[in-house]
């Protein structure tokens, strides 16, 4: 009982300041899935496809990925190398989640709702599910395992292709301009994203960790994932209403939780008893009498011939003898009179016999 009441008590902190409103803050803007972005999903999922069909077909773009990598970067501009080697970090998928999940957290405990948290834990799924499908469908190799040359390396177990780096750094820095409360900050921080992303994939570029092709498709996945997230408002905003209601139902729940009763102490040699003690003791008023009971009930009367006893004293002398006694009157006798019997003392009349 005593963990319920803690864990009830730890999760009334959590949820101390995300306590729902009637309405939404007027500063926050819910995005849409306008006709804008509808075009601007549909151009991008056909560049998308584009870029996938000429690495099958191996085109051009394939032959200009292998120019890059015999250019080999990493030696024509080694000063750069140690600083793009922490630079690269901005496109891992756990030090970027704790950074931004760390922001978006105060967000959301500022802002009192968890649509924030919500939404990047949405789009950190999808980038799971697409890019890692991608990945594992097309297997292809990296430049530093390539086989063949000219070759797209496709189909032989890798997992390049897309680049998750880039896709990542599109993803969790672009959810800021996502977030954005005012269209000011979206704007400055969409360029600040888009930035940081391109700077990513040309890093791992560099690096000759992934092909041109690769940074482009992760490019364009990971956009597609941000123009796509209007479609999930519904279910993140259903998403935070069930977490709210769980919040409520542990509240609900501490609220009746109540110390349990202790028991009556066991009996020799016996096990406890099952019946509760109430833990404090309860008042209860006298019942009022009945009209006939409310006077006390009198004595048994005496008999009228029963006469008070005087106290007796023993005398420090002799007893006297029962004969010496005086006779007790009729009138303090025990027994009810009788017409037919002498006192005790006086002389009887002799009985006649009578023959049978």
């Amino acid at each position: 009982m005593r963990t319920e009441r803690n864990l009830t008590r730890s999760l009334d902190r959590v949820f101390a300041r995300l306590d729902r409103e009637p309405e939404r803050p007027a500063h926050i803007d819910v995005p849409r899935m306008s006709r804008h972005r509808v075009v601007l999903f549909t151009a991008t999922l056909a560049f998308y496809l584009a870029i996938v069909w000429a690495v099958v077909i191996t085109s051009w773009l394939v032959r200009l990925d292998w120019q890059v990598m015999f250019f080999r970067p990493y030696q024509q501009w080694p000063q750069i190398h140690a600083f793009l080697d922490y630079y690269v970090v901005l496109g891992q998928r756990g030090p970027t989640a704790v950074m931004v999940a760390a922001w978006l957290g105060w967000r959301s405990w500022r802002q009192h709702t968890l649509r924030p948290l919500l939404t990047l834990a949405t789009s950190l799924l999808l980038l799971n599910i697409t890019v890692g499908a991608a990945k594992l469908g097309m297997g292809r190799l990296g430049p530093h395992y390539a086989t063949v040359i000219g070759s797209n390396e496709m189909g032989l177990g890798g997992d390049i292709f897309p680049s998750g780096h880039t896709a990542n750094a599109v993803v969790t820095w672009g959810i800021l301009a996502y977030l954005a409360s005012t269209p000011r900050a979206r704007r400055w921080l969409s360029a600040l994203s888009a930035v940081t992303s391109l700077g990513v994939g040309l890093t791992t570029v560099y690096l000759g960790t992934h092909w041109l092709s690769d940074v482009l498709l992760g490019w364009a996945a990971g956009l597609l994932i941000l123009l796509a997230l209007p479609w999930f408002e519904t279910l993140i905003a259903k998403a935070e209403t069930a977490l709210f209601d769980l919040r409520d139902r542990w509240r609900a729940r501490g609220d009746r939780t109540v110390p349990s009763p202790t028991l009556e102490p066991a009996r020799a040699g016996g096990p406890p008893s099952a019946v509760p003690v109430t833990p404090s003791p309860v008042l209860l008023k006298p019942r009022p009498a009945p009209a006939e009971q409310s006077v006390a009930p009198a004595r048994e009367p005496v008999s009228p011939v029963r006469g008070s006893r005087a106290p007796i004293h023993l005398a420090p002398g002799p007893h006297t003898a029962r004969s010496e006694r005086t006779p007790v009157t009729p009138a303090g006798s025990r027994r009810p009179p009788h017409a037919d019997r002498i006192p005790r003392g006086t002389s009887q009349p002799a009985r006649p016999l009578t023959g049978n």
